[in-house]
């Protein structure tokens, strides 16, 4: 019997929050507090990922705006517009991988252009934590849930 390998569409957040690039980024920091988030997709007017924004980002602004009054400017201006992604049905080792290699705390999902989803590491930990329930469900012997490539990108 072998273990059903975990994807991040088993786990990824489709209700999302997303902020628009062109919105004043005073209005998207409230609503980053207001949902009680630490980022966001950053869409266009057609909807597509153009970046992300983040409290990190959010700071660039107080320090910026020390110095300058406080400008008001859009979320264009501080987003990171590099942005990693996944796919829903990447495994949820590579994105774990991603997270320990990079600072990230999410990372959007996307089906082509599609904003589908967000993983966050969160949910990476419901997934590790399903892993251990489900295995103590097998013996050793029928518990490769782990393949060679997997282990050695953990490494």
């Amino acid at each position: 019997m072998s273990v059903k390998q975990s994807i991040v569409k088993d786990y990824m957040t489709t209700q999302l929050i997303k902020i628009n690039e062109n919105q004043p980024v005073y209005e998207a920091i409230n609503t980053l507090l207001s949902n009680k988030i630490s980022g966001a997709p950053v869409i266009d007017d057609n909807g597509k990922l153009v970046g992300v924004l983040s409290e990190k980002d959010c700071l660039r602004i107080f320090a910026n705006g020390s110095f300058h009054a406080l400008p008001a400017s859009n979320v264009s201006d501080y987003m990171s517009k590099i942005v990693t992604t996944v796919q829903p049905e990447t495994d949820v080792f590579t994105v774990a991988d991603i997270f320990l290699k990079h600072t990230y705390r999410r990372i959007p999902v996307v089906d082509g252009d599609n904003l589908v989803g967000i993983i966050s590491r969160r949910d990476i930990l419901k997934a590790v934590q399903d892993a251990i329930n489900d295995n103590s469900n097998y013996s050793n012997d029928q518990n490769e849930y782990l393949t060679e490539e997997m282990k050695a990108r953990l490494q």
